[in-house]
């Protein structure tokens, strides 16, 4: 006999707890599942305990930049098994506090892997569940790259626990997991590869400041090899080989660890959805402008789970949340406004952008200006020892909104905030520019920018 619910909530992060907590405050009886100790990935496998470690590599790379300017960095280096301990400080004790926040609160929590065996019913282990809802949380994965020894990959949520960081370390992909892991291990001290399959880095940020980043790290002795496809890993040696192609033809890379770092996938694709009639694609469960499944109304599904038009970001997850919860209680009538959000690469140093990029405003038939310039001489570049610095802001001709801003350089993944102010109170370019901001700071570095 299933245990009855009027809500099942599959995932405990950001886009699934809020869900579970806002229905069950309303009365409602409610079970929450997951595979995973609880807190999702940002809490535990992604964001926060990624900053700790991009924290402690920025700390020992802007000593070491300072070298023959007033600082002697000395013995400055990361120390990598007293740093996953002090990442494991903040990590490790989330999940018991956040059960035990929900059990008090009088959330039935489950773990295990959550499979439909009917509409609403799902099965955990031995023990059946029914929801009058279910709502499907449970982010994403990374995705299959159907090569030979995909088995030997390591997997972003692994390279957290590395008690040690081996000497060769090479990520497959150019994206925001790799660059961030790679400066991370690079400044550590391990020889560092990345090979990525197209000929930009980072998809989704603007390809010249990317270009821009790239040469940079390059610089710093990270080996990046562009349009450079993997087909296989074997063991080599005690170690790894990478069988790749590139523009130069076959070529093998030798590791001692090699980390998948080539994009993520809904996951929601071994959830048994066919026995609940849930429809879904690549994109993860197939949703209408309420979050809820266009095949079983009594579904939902938010966040990376979800394929709705909201990006794969951790605010986008938390507005998913609010939209579940209001339909949830009050019926349909909330549906999602991304409205302006803002991303960073957490790289060394930092990319940033918010808005659209040239091709999208043009796509949009949008008339625009383009503020660009690499801003290696400016003071805050000289002051922090960075040369990496760069700039790009749209600035629509009409009406001098802004469209977008891209940024490059100490601080992006702040200053790219008061641009998303900006731009979300409907502020202009002029008013923005006109802003007294403090000085010397790298935000007052806007003025210089529009």
């Amino acid at each position: 006999m299933a245990q009855q619910f009027d809500l099942v909530v599959i995932g405990t992060g950001v886009a699934g707890a809020p869900v579970a907590t806002a229905c069950r405050e309303a009365g409602w009886e409610v079970a929450l599942v997951d595979d995973h100790p609880y807190g999702g990935t940002c809490a535990l496998r992604g964001c926060d305990p990624k900053k700790v470690l991009v924290g402690a590599a920025d700390a020992v790379d802007w000593a070491r930049r300072m070298a023959g300017r007033g600082i002697e960095p000395g013995g400055v280096r990361i120390d990598w098994p007293a740093l996953i301990r002090f990442k494991d400080s903040f990590t490790g004790p989330r999940p018991a506090a956040r059960r035990a926040g929900f059990e008090q609160a009088g959330i039935a929590c489950f773990d295990g892997h959550a499979r439909f065996v009917g509409p609403t019913v799902l099965r955990v282990g031995d023990e059946e569940l029914e929801g009058r809802h279910i709502v499907i949380a449970t982010g994403a994965k990374p995705q299959p790259l159907g090569i030979a020894g995909e088995e030997h990959l390591t997997i972003s949520d692994d390279f957290f626990d590395l008690a040690e960081l081996p000497e060769r370390v090479l990520f497959i992909g150019g994206g925001y997991i790799s660059l961030e892991f790679a400066g991370v291990a690079a400044t550590a001290g391990a020889q560092v590869t990345v090979l990525h399959r197209s000929g930009h880095l980072l998809r989704g940020f603007d390809e010249d400041l990317a270009d821009q980043l790239t040469a940079y790290l390059r610089s710093q002795g990270l080996d990046i090899q562009l349009d450079t496809a993997v087909s296989g890993i074997a063991e080599q040696d005690g170690g790894l080989a990478v069988a790749a192609t590139t523009p130069a033809g076959p070529r093998t890379f030798e590791a001692d660890l090699v980390v998948h770092g080539a994009g993520r996938v809904p996951n929601v694709d071994d959830m048994g959805l066919a026995a609940a009639n849930v429809a879904f694609d690549r994109r993860g469960v197939r949703v209408n402008e309420y979050l809820q499944s266009v095949s079983n109304p009594a579904v939902y599904a938010a966040g990376d789970a979800a394929a709705s038009p909201g990006p794969p970001l951790t605010p986008a997850g938390g507005v998913d949340a609010d939209v579940v919860s209001t339909n949830l209680l009050q019926g349909n009538r909330a549906t999602p406004n991304y409205g302006v959000i803002p991303t960073a690469a957490f790289t060394n140093p930092p990319l940033a952008a918010v808005g659209l990029g040239e091709a999208e405003a043009r796509a949009q038939g949008l008339r625009f200006g383009t503020n660009y310039a690499d801003a290696a001489r400016w003071a805050t570049a000289t002051r922090l020892a960075q040369p990496c610095y760069g700039y790009k802001v749209l600035i629509e001709e009409e009406t001098d909104r802004i469209l977008g801003a891209h940024l490059l350089g100490p601080h992006a993944d702040e200053v790219i905030n008061v641009f998303a102010v900006a731009m979300q109170a409907g502020m202009t370019a002029t008013a923005l520019k006109e802003m007294l901001l403090a000085y010397p700071t790298t935000s007052s570095d806007l003025y210089y920018m529009l």
